[in-house]
């Protein structure tokens, strides 16, 4: 079993950044592949960005490449995500979440953190 605590949400303004965390804790090594998903009201939930644990391989969605940067600390158990050049559109809860495959679904969940940008 795996747990997840995302932290470092807030109220920023247009052309601001954020940086996410997100705390790993259980069974870890279960985790192959990390990633954060974000949700806006009224949409479904959708990809922001990956990495591997083992390598440190990015993935970003396309709206978000060149704005935010996704990375992992192995000794902490913590992934990030630097978001900068923050948009309106990028309002969401954002969720982190685990999967033991390359590909397929994701298998854990966190609780998400709000971040919101206004204009």
């Amino acid at each position: 079993q795996v747990q997840l605590v995302e932290s470092g949400g807030g109220l920023v303004q247009a052309g601001g950044s954020l940086r996410l965390s997100c705390a790993a804790s259980g069974r870890t090594f279960s985790c192959y592949v990390m990633g954060w998903f974000r949700q806006a009201p009224g949409k479904e939930r959708e990809f922001v960005a990956a990495i591997t644990w083992s390598r440190g391989t990015p993935s970003y969605a396309d709206s978000v490449k060149g704005r935010f940067t996704i990375s992992r600390d192995n000794a902490k158990n913590t992934v990030n995500l630097q978001m900068d050049s923050l948009k309106p559109e990028d309002t969401a809860v954002y969720y982190c979440a685990c999967r033991a495959a390359m590909t397929g679904r994701y298998d854990y969940w966190g609780q998400g953190t709000q971040v919101t940008v206004s204009s």
